[in-house]
């Protein structure tokens, strides 16, 4: 890896689609970011507004305005982080591949090598089928060498981050059954995106807890690349601004998984050393992860079912979004890993 003294100027960065939750996100992280300098926002229908106009959070970083999305606006960059809908992410990226050093796209555009994944699941065809095996899919923890230098970073779904994190060692350690694992996952309101539809209205959420996407949300196919096996993914809307609880379940296959220290044990061993895992006894929390890259990861053996309880949280916008996008990028440009990151939540 790289070291970071070989660049002592600063990485220059852009965010295209800064007016969305997780443009913003990534402008509250890079702010303290010791290598890495925003020097390009941009936005479509927000074009020509002022940052502090569209996130008043955002006030300190200046009166800065947003620019229209344009190749030639990200031109020279040495990192370009796109917050675009799938398929607008799908029509830029090829167009500023060879312009910048190396972009990390947070939409589902390029997460998956088999084209055909996509009109099944997001309904419509791949326009740049060439560009799914350049891209390095970009979960730090269980992709971590080969985002090293990655020139097209495919970040993961937040719900996606949570499942996987949750499930995949167990799967691919043998300890689980790779069929009828269930995963039920409750999401704060962000994990939509910054909408305006009733749907996600103050007054239709709050007080209210939903089920979507039954038996068929688009997130599926991701959760079971990750984890290795056969899932049921049931979402959830839940009554609050930003967080991911799932809770999962599978079957043990091995006597180890057949208590809850063993299953403990084989989590905090694939995760030792890992900055932003905590796996522990205790029950997590989407409020003990707000607003940082933490995950808090949890697990019960229910002795009555036969069945191995997996549980996880964290902040959907942050390691589900932004900031595990950041993490991948500081891997690909050779810096430290937990530059810009924080494992600490903000409470109460």
């Amino acid at each position: 890896m790289a070291s970071s003294a070989q660049h002592p100027q600063p990485r220059r960065a852009g965010i295209v689609g800064a007016s969305g939750y997780t443009g913003a996100e990534l402008l509250r992280l890079l702010d303290s970011h010791p290598e890495i300098s925003v020097e390009v926002i941009t936005a479509d229908s927000q074009a020509g507004s002022r940052l502090d106009e569209v996130h008043p959070w955002l006030a300190p970083l200046g009166n800065r305005e947003l620019v229209p999305t344009t190749p030639d606006a990200v031109d020279g960059l040495d990192v370009v982080f796109c917050g675009l809908p799938h398929e607008a992410s799908i029509e830029l990226v090829p167009q500023i591949m060879d312009r910048v050093g190396h972009v990390v796209d947070l939409s589902a555009g390029f997460r998956f090598k088999d084209p055909a994944v996509y009109p099944r699941w997001y309904g419509f065809t791949h326009a740049h089928p060439e560009l799914l095996d350049v891209a390095v899919y970009g979960l730090s923890e269980m992709n971590r060498d080969a985002l090293v230098d990655a020139r097209l970073i495919a970040t993961p779904g937040c719900y996606v981050t949570a499942a996987v994190l949750a499930l995949a060692p167990l799967v691919s350690g043998g300890h689980v059954a790779d069929t009828g694992i269930i995963v039920d996952a409750a999401s704060g309101v962000t994990g939509a995106g910054r909408r305006a539809e009733i749907s996600y209205a103050f007054t239709t959420v709050d007080e209210d807890l939903t089920a979507y996407g039954v038996a068929g949300h688009r997130h599926t196919p991701e959760i079971e690349m990750g984890v290795g096996g056969r899932v049921l993914f049931t979402p959830h809307l839940a009554p609050m601004n930003r967080g991911i609880l799932a809770t999962c379940y599978a079957q043990p296959l091995t006597d180890g998984a057949r208590t809850t220290d063993g299953l403990l044990d084989a989590l905090a061993t694939r995760y030792a050393g890992e900055r932003f895992i905590q796996v522990s006894d205790a029950m997590p929390h989407t409020k003990a992860c707000l607003g940082s890259n933490l995950v808090q990861i949890t697990a019960r053996y229910d002795e009555r079912t036969d069945t191995a309880i997996v549980i996880s949280a964290l902040d959907n916008l942050t390691k589900g979004a932004s900031g595990g996008a950041l993490q991948a990028a500081n891997i690909a440009l050779g810096l430290d890993e937990s530059a810009g990151l924080s494992r600490i939540g903000v409470a109460p």
